[in-house]
């Protein structure tokens, strides 16, 4: 036996079965996240664990010090994916690692709450996944190798099967709930197949012990019955509760309390793809009332999304400033006072929305009766709090209205403060039809205020129809520049599609886009309040639009959503078009034909870089991860070798010589496939070891002569009085002896057993051997 706790061998098909499991409970996050690189990461941390743990176990690690040693691989492991070099030997965290950590967690938090499902896996959601992938596999670890309880270790391992459950409708993944299933079976299954033949290999010792003969035929349910009775009420068990409980309501975005739903981004957001979820509700709740004095009837912003991450359009991750004062908030960024503005005051009461985003009209300038921690975000003119939520709020917001003229647009050129440029960035690998399409229908535009009108113009004309269910049924829902394409090819969608199309192309040709997501201004109310419309909101109001850049003006909103809002009135054709300054024909000569280009003078790597910054942090990540692998697969035959030297080394030192080579001699013939039982004598192993085709070819003068000197020298040490240990010449003999026998094994050996020596050494599978010099009865 290897110790107390231990089981030899015999533990590693119980720690594959282990692995198994986890990696296939790990794949049941699919439909939460995008891509496949995430489940690599996580799988090559869980193999880290499981087996780490294995092979220090087989060393001689103590059972109270696995979990330490656990998380301790776990460290060493996110350090080397993650850590950029910056760990002593890339494994060993510092400060300077520490440091990026928490940068990488404060973004992955960040992240979370704003994204949804398919959610982009940035590196931060990386790094959280990885550790939650080592714990989990610490605690798997725990329970079905340290204490034996393999029946508990489902438990940990239904963890990453119930996250999809408990944030996409329809529950948990039924296929990936069965794999699941399956794979614990197999594990239970395992681990009563080695218990068994554990028992009848390595029976009790003792004149009242009882003793196992062999497994006798059972007449009733065994333990395969019972391990399928016990899967299959885990099946339904979790199939019946991934469907009975809710998904969680209120977390993330914009929920509504449980009244809508999943709401609009309601347990984490990708808010494009949420907010089609809600628009396809069949019925729908209040989210808020309004009154105002404004001439026309708001729209109510929420959050902005400006930044690409991968392929989809995400809300800027930035620092918050919590001293944002609402009741003197400056005016919009580049507006100009020679643009004509009315002030509106608007009262709004929150019904059901549950959310961090202050619904308010664009451009508020004061915010008052607003209960907890508000703050103003400038960059993204949005309202938001890290510590209040919108429910039961009732505030009064004071606001510009802006009444920009065509000409006023059209002469606002295109030289953007680096502020601004940013939002010129796309990712590079996106549909080459997007650009076309954008080119095409500019074509002739003498500004880039008359190529944002055509470009609203062709998304509201005949050719596009509006559709909330050909996404879903197509496969294209969402907001991404893959999507983007698809829509353009299909032109069928909804707001987000209209939207984000607009602002993709616009950014293609040069002119800074954005989306903005929040409500229409609802639907007007028979009843008054002091004298004024009511207008009531609901899930159903829930919409997307984007907003552009220009000098002079600000950000600017376009609607190119057909049969949804209003078209502003400076996109109307009431003006014509007359030439400004330089501009000669389609665009400017100085905006750039593609945001690539334009990104490249930005100051601080912005523009067309910092859209690769998450494509190129995942390449080098995954890249990590390979070259990790490789490492990993190459540690067992570097273990066994330094193993083979140091032994030789003792050997050549003479004390526990003999000891020492027959160690070495044992361990090589299990590498290459020979079985050897702890109670067998190094006699008998001799006998079995001089028929090996290597051995007998070699012929008795060498390699079976240099085996029946080991033997003898080791039964010397073993069996012999105390102080026989062999010295000087002798020892040197010995090494000659073994390293004759070494070759002569591996010289009858097939080659898959030379190759799996080689690779994967067997012998580290067993507990490390020491020399023995005690005195012990001679056998019979």
């Amino acid at each position: 036996m290897s110790g107390p706790g231990r089981t030899g061998s015999s533990e590693w098909p119980v720690t594959g079965a282990l692995l198994l499991l986890l990696l296939v409970a790990n794949g049941a996050l699919g439909p939460v996240l995008q891509g496949t690189a995430w489940w690599w990461l996580m799988a090559f941390v869980t193999a880290a664990v499981i087996l780490g743990l294995a092979g220090l176990r087989r060393l001689g690690l103590p059972d109270s010090l696995a979990p330490a040693a656990g998380f301790g691989i776990v460290l060493a492991t996110v350090t080397l994916l993650f850590g950029a070099g910056s760990g002593l030997l890339w494994l060993i965290p510092t400060l300077d690692t520490v440091d990026r950590f928490r940068v990488f967690v404060d973004a992955g938090l960040e992240s979370i709450q704003r994204q949804g499902t398919p959610a982009d896996p940035i590196p931060g959601i990386l790094l959280l996944l990885c550790v939650g992938a080592g714990v989990i596999a610490i605690m798997v670890h725990l329970l079905a190798i340290t204490l034996r309880v393999p029946a508990l270790a489902g438990l940990p391992a239904l963890v990453p099967v119930a996250v999809p459950g408990l944030i996409i409708e329809g529950g948990a993944d039924t296929l990936a709930l069965v794999l699941t299933a399956a794979a614990f079976l197999l594990l239970l299954r395992v681990e009563v197949q080695v218990r068994r033949t554990r028992e009848v290999e390595n029976p009790p010792v003792g004149p009242g012990a009882p003793r196992v003969l062999g497994p006798a035929r059972r007449h009733g349910p065994g333990p395969l019955w019972g391990s399928t009775v016990v899967g299959s009420i885990g099946i339904v068990g979790a199939l019946l509760l991934s469907v009975a409980t809710p998904a969680v309501p209120g977390g993330g975005f914009a929920g509504t309390g449980g009244q809508v739903g999943s709401l609009l981004f309601g347990r984490g957001v990708t808010p494009l793809i949420n907010l089609g979820q809600d628009l396809r509700r069949p019925e729908s709740s209040p989210a808020l009332h309004y009154r105002t004095n404004a001439t026309v009837p708001p729209y109510l912003k929420l959050l902005t999304l400006d930044n690409f991450v991968g392929s989809t359009w995400m809300a800027r991750i930035e620092p918050t400033d919590p001293r944002g004062d609402l009741e003197a908030i400056d005016p919009p960024q580049g507006l100009s006072a020679a643009v004509v503005t009315s002030e509106t005051t608007t009262q709004i009461v929150i019904d059901g929305l549950v959310t961090g985003w202050l619904p308010t009209p664009f451009a508020p300038t004061n915010v008052t009766g607003l209960q907890g921690e508000w703050y103003w975000d400038a960059p993204t003119s949005t309202i938001a709090s890290t510590t209040t939520i919108t429910r039961g709020q009732s505030y009064t917001v004071t606001a510009l209205q802006l009444a920009p003229t065509a000409e006023q647009l059209r002469a606002a050129g295109s030289r953007y403060p680096a502020s601004i440029r940013r939002s010129l960035a796309l990712p590079r690998n996106r549909p080459a039809l997007i650009d076309e399409t954008a080119r095409r229908v500019t074509a002739g535009s003498i500004s880039p205020y008359d190529s944002a009108v055509a470009l609203q113009d062709y998304l509201r004309g005949n050719e596009f129809t509006y559709d909330t269910d050909a996404p879903v049924e197509k496969g294209y829902d969402g907001g991404g520049v893959d999507i983007v394409g698809k829509f353009l090819e299909v032109k069928r969608g909804y707001c987000v599609h209209f939207a984000s199309a607009m602002a993709v192309m616009a950014r293609s040709i040069g002119i800074p886009a954005r989306l903005a997501i929040g409500y229409l201004p609802g639907s007007r109310s028979t009843s008054y309040i002091e004298g004024r419309d009511r207008f009531n909101v609901d899930a159903h109001d829930l919409h997307a639009w984007p907003e552009l850049y220009f000098n002079g003006i600000g950000w600017v909103a376009f609607e190119p959503t057909p049969g949804r809002g209003t078209v502003p009135a400076y996109t109307r054709p009431t003006d014509s078009q007359v030439p400004v300054g330089g501009e000669i024909g389609g665009l400017p000569s100085t905006a750039p034909r593609d945001a690539d280009q334009a990104g490249q003078n930005v100051p601080g790597g912005l523009g067309a870089a910092d859209s690769s910054t998450g494509d190129d942090a995942l390449t080098r990540t995954v890249s990590a991860a390979l070259a990790a692998l490789v490492l990993l697969l190459i540690l067992p035959a570097v273990a066994r070798m330094l193993r083979r030297q140091r032994r030789r080394r003792r050997v050549g030192a003479g004390p526990g010589a003999a000891a020492w080579a027959w160690d070495e001699l044992v361990d090589t013939a299990v590498d290459h496939g020979v079985r050897v039982r702890d109670t067998e004598t190094p006699r008998e192993l001799a006998a079995r070891l001089e028929v090996l085709p290597g051995l007998v070819l070699a012929g008795e003068e060498d390699a079976v002569g240099a085996l029946r000197r080991l033997l003898v020298a080791a039964e010397r040490q073993r069996f012999g009085r105390p102080g026989t240990d062999q010295h000087g010449e002798v020892a040197a003999g010995l090494v000659r002896d073994l390293d004759a026998v070494i070759r002569a094994i591996h010289a009858g050996a097939r080659g898959p057993a030379r190759i799996r020596a080689l690779v994967l050494p067997a012998s580290l599978r067993m507990p490390a051997r020491a020399a023995r010099n005690e005195t012990v009865p001679a056998d019979a």
